[in-house]
């Protein structure tokens, strides 16, 4: 303050014609002493401890006071003078505390506020990564103010204190010892200390007992560029501490001012003669009985090791030497001074202050002065870190600096690789209550811990977290999945059943060989279509039927392959469509068979409703409805793909959406109706006549086709993405290939591999088959009859009752009816005498006619019929018997229906008497009925009853 006085005194450039005058109080550290003295200097008291050589010529009452160098005495300062807006200049009170305005209107100040230094040391913490840190504090305004603001930018930094106490350097040995038990217990390795000098003087002693060394210290600006504590640390207790600093700072001249203070200069006053004393451990006036050296005055400064003499204080001095320049700045405004002043302006306090506040300049050093609305510097640091050089001395090392004027991202910067840290290390020590969380896991608390403690869970399936320490995972889009290491969201891999895969590949395989295989039986088919045992089974429903297995084949296919939007509409429709196809075809077949030989009242003529025409008219009904249903279907909801992400976690199923699942199961259902019908009627023409029709074949292949439908439902409904899929796919080849293989192997079997069979007479000549209350037997009458003057040439075939069971047995061709041994019957007998029945319109009772020419005999223990039939077509004769021979038989015969290409003749039946050894069977009831076509008509009835004589 002295010199930057003079040389303000000895300039005409600032205040000329103006000399400045000062009074100097020691307050000691007191506050009680240091708000005496600032009333004192506000009331104008002479009693000063050192003032100017040339006394004042104005009042005596001070315009602005400079200091305290502490935080808690400068705020019993600004109490008392705040009223009367006495300007307090301080150069080395930071707490954040004073920027109150409130509370302290007229206080300001050359260094930053602790406001920054706080944040500030709470990022340099952050910077290296320490979370979990212990703190210590001085038990003032100064260190609780500090240490509460660092602990609120802490926490939200995410930095924990393990823990945090304070003491004042008055405080007695128990409570440091406790602190030293806190700190040797706790796990945390860095300790923040927000001491000033003279408190951690006091600490470092007391570590150095207890030889606590391996910490890492962070430090204020209040002690750690002190050389005294530097020179305490003889144990390396604060090796490699590293802190916050006023930013170092040079002013010509002040050193050599400094060195040149002479006690003789300053005589009669008492604080420079103390101030000498202690500097060379000397006194000015030794008594006999001390043993201590005489002060001669003229020591030389310039040799003293001491932190007066190495300037490391210099940064203070440079605090209260702009300090000062700042007052003289506002007075030479205020009296508006040029080459001269205006003696003439009345200074008050109040003017002062205001233009302190505005004052704005440059030093000579370079340095900008100004004050911001709270009365604060500019925040600016150095980050110093203690190094240690090759004398044994510690260095004050500038590792790097912090600017609170730059933007948050740029105010912290550091020169890592310069770093010494604790026992001369160069590896950043740790002090984490936790280790970080890597990538793909989330921090969960710890139960009654801080949050620095926690535990690193992985994240869950299709959840990520992307950086160190994430407190969430981040659910991924529905698109994506997570990897294995949680750390990044994948696209999913889009599932559907491909032709390239496994399943894909045999389900086109079995398409394309059922394709195949339909196509072959096909040409096997149209290459014998003119052997009777394709035209005995309408070659027409046949080959469509053959048609439709072949787009059932086909329209799996369609189901495979990446859905898109026509092949989701085409595959539902195609196989709806194509299925009512085929099953419409094994219908027609079946309700051929069943109305052919299962018409319950002979001459209703029933059978003209399924003639050709009729059946493909049935077909083409039948097929239409699903048409109309899958038009339906798709003009009001049609199926669409659809990407599922719910059936499995880590995969997209690509499907086909069923727009409306009513209309698919109609789609199904229909089909199901039709196949059950089917069935249905299969079933009941299981035992008709077995060469003739396939009512046997059609019920095994409904039978497999339904039971392979009926498991569908569960097994498609519970099957997931694509296994849906192939289940439906399975179920139409599975059924198609019932069809195929139920239906037209048998017959293919015979045309290839047993040729002989492939004859007319061979299919119209099975045997009987037998139940348990009626015989079914179909006598097969084929022969080619020409138009000749001759007697037609009959086939007989004998009926033999043998104890209840009918017997067939063929009696060879005759040009006449052949007799029995011993028969009357005369060969010259004309068969055209013989009764023809020729087509009735009805029933008619011949009886009588009858009586004398179709007798029933008895031979021995059986009893026989012979019939004699003759026709220029194919003609199937049923005989239905019960199988006791003393009841009435009623024996119906039926002529099958006519088959394409044969030669209408009319049909004649033939019974001849025989005689008999016992009394003889007689006719009670005879009686035809067929249309008016003759033979060539689709049904031909004979009905006779006959009973024991």
């Amino acid at each position: 303050m002295l010199f930057a006085i003079e040389q303000i005194n000895n300039s005409t450039e600032l205040l000329p014609g103006i000399t400045l005058g000062y009074k100097m109080y020691d307050t000691c550290g007191s506050i009680a002493k240091s708000v005496t003295v600032a009333m004192a200097l506000a009331n104008g008291n002479e009693v000063v401890s050192a003032q100017s050589k040339v006394p004042c010529t104005r009042s005596a009452q001070v315009q602005a006071i400079m200091g305290e160098t502490s935080s808690s005495i400068c705020m019993g300062i600004a109490n008392v003078i705040g009223p009367f807006h006495i300007p307090l200049i301080s150069h080395f009170a930071t707490c954040a505390c004073l920027s109150d305005k409130t509370k302290n209107p007229s206080f300001l100040r050359t260094i930053p506020s602790d406001y920054y230094q706080s944040r500030a040391l709470a990022q340099l913490v952050k910077h290296f990564g320490w979370t979990w840190v212990g703190a210590i504090r001085s038990n003032n305004d100064y260190g609780n103010n500090g240490m509460a603001t660092f602990t609120e930018t802490a926490q939200q930094l995410g930095i924990c204190l393990e823990y945090s106490v304070s003491f004042f350097r008055t405080d007695p040995p128990n409570k440091l010892q406790k602190i030293i038990e806190i700190i040797k217990l706790a796990t945390s390795k860095v300790i923040i200390a927000f001491l000033p000098f003279p408190d951690m003087d006091v600490l470092i002693y007391e570590l150095s007992q207890h030889n606590l060394t391996g910490y890492q210290w962070v430090g204020s600006e209040g002690w750690i560029i002190d050389s005294q504590i530097a020179e305490m640390n003889q144990h390396h207790i604060l090796d490699g501490a590293i802190g916050l600093a006023i930013p170092k700072a040079h002013v010509s001249g002040m050193r050599e001012f400094i060195l040149d203070v002479k006690p003789l200069i300053s005589s009669g006053t008492e604080m420079f003669t103390e101030f000498w004393e202690t500097l060379f451990s000397c006194k000015f006036k030794v008594s006999s009985t001390e043993n201590q050296r005489e002060c001669t005055g003229h020591e030389d400064l310039s040799g003293l090791q001491h932190s007066f003499t190495d300037m490391s204080l210099m940064p203070i001095f440079n605090n209260v030497y702009k300090g000062v320049y700042a007052v003289v700045h506002a007075l030479h405004n205020i009296l508006g001074c040029n080459e001269t002043c205006n003696y003439k302006v009345q200074l008050d306090p109040f003017t002062i202050l205001q233009h302190l506040r505005k004052i704005h300049f440059k030093t000579k050093e370079g340095d900008y002065v100004y004050f911001d609305e709270n009365g604060d510097a500019p925040a600016k640091y150095e980050i110093i870190n203690w190094q240690p050089t090759e004398n044994g001395i510690v260095g004050f090392v500038k590792v790097g600096i912090f600017d609170a004027s730059l933007p948050a991202d740029k105010q912290l910067s550091l020169q890592n690789k310069s770093l010494i840290w604790t026992q001369n290390s160069k590896q950043v020590p740790v002090s984490v209550c936790s280790e970080k969380c890597p990538p793909g896991t989330r921090k969960v608390l710890q139960k009654g811990k801080p949050v620095c403690c926690y535990d690193c869970i992985r994240c869950a399936e299709g959840e990520i977290s992307n950086i160190t320490d994430s407190i969430t995972c981040v659910k991924c889009l529905p698109e994506f999945w997570s990897n294995e290491r949680r750390d990044a969201c994948v696209k999913k891999e889009a599932e559907f059943l491909s032709y390239e895969e496994m399943m894909g590949a045999l389900l086109t395989a079995a398409s394309l060989f059922g394709t195949c295989m339909t196509a072959v039986v096909a040409f096997i088919f149209f290459r014998y279509r003119k052997t009777p045992i394709v035209r005995a089974n309408n070659s027409e429903l046949s080959f469509l039927l053959l048609f439709s297995l072949i787009l059932c084949f086909l329209c799996s296919l369609t189901f495979i392959g990446r859905p898109s939007e026509w092949s989701c509409m085409l595959r539902h429709t195609a196989f709806g469509i194509t299925f009512v196809l085929c099953i419409s075809c094994v219908l027609g077949k079946t309700m051929v068979v069943l109305m052919a030989f299962r018409a319950s009242l002979p001459g209703s003529n029933v059978m003209k409703w399924f003639g050709p025409t009729q059946q493909r008219l049935s077909v083409l009904v039948f097929t239409l409805i699903q048409v109309m249903i899958c038009i339906l279907w798709l003009t009001i909801s049609p199926p669409f793909p659809f990407q599922n992400f719910k059936v499995t976690k880590d995969k997209i199923i690509l499907e086909c959406a069923l727009g409306s699942t009513l209309g698919f199961w109609a789609v199904l259902g229909y089909i199901g109706v039709l196949a059950t019908f089917c069935f249905i009627l299969a079933f009941l023409a299981r035992k008709l006549p077995d060469n003739f029709n396939e009512a046997k074949f059609i019920t095994f292949s409904m039978l497999i086709f339904c039971a392979v439908w009926i498991t569908f439902i569960p097994a498609y409904v519970s099957s997931p993405g694509k296994f849906s899929v192939a289940v439906e796919i399975f179920a139409i080849l599975a059924s198609s290939f019932g069809l195929l293989i139920c239906i037209f192997i048998p017959k293919c079997y015979v045309i290839l591999l047993r040729p002989e069979e492939n004859t007319k007479k061979n299919i119209m000549g099975k045997g009987a088959t037998k139940t348990k209350n009626s015989l079914c037997v179909l006598i097969p009458v084929s022969t080619d009859i020409k138009l000749v003057p001759e007697p037609d040439p009959v086939f007989v075939s004998r009926l033999t009752l043998i104890n209840g069971d009918l017997v067939c047995s063929s009696m060879g061709e005759h040009s006449t009816p052949p007799e029995a041994p011993g028969s009357p019957y005369s060969k010259s007998a004309n068969t055209s005498s013989m009764p023809i029945f020729t087509s009735v319109p009805s029933w008619a009772d011949t009886t009588s006619n009858l009586e004398g020419l179709v007798p029933i005999f008895r031979w021995g223990s059986s009893s026989s019929i012979l019939v004699y039939t003759t026709c220029g077509l194919n003609a199937a004769i049923q005989l239905n018997a019960a199988c006791s021979p003393e009841t009435v038989i009623r024996i119906n015969l039926i002529s099958a229906p006519v088959l394409e290409g044969s030669v209408a003749w009319p049909q004649r039946l033939f019974l001849d008497r025989f005689l008999p050894d016992s009394a003889p069977w007689r006719i009670i009831n005879l009686a035809t009925a067929s249309s008016s076509r003759g033979c060539g008509s689709p049904i031909l009835h004979t009905r006779l009853e006959v009973s024991p004589a």
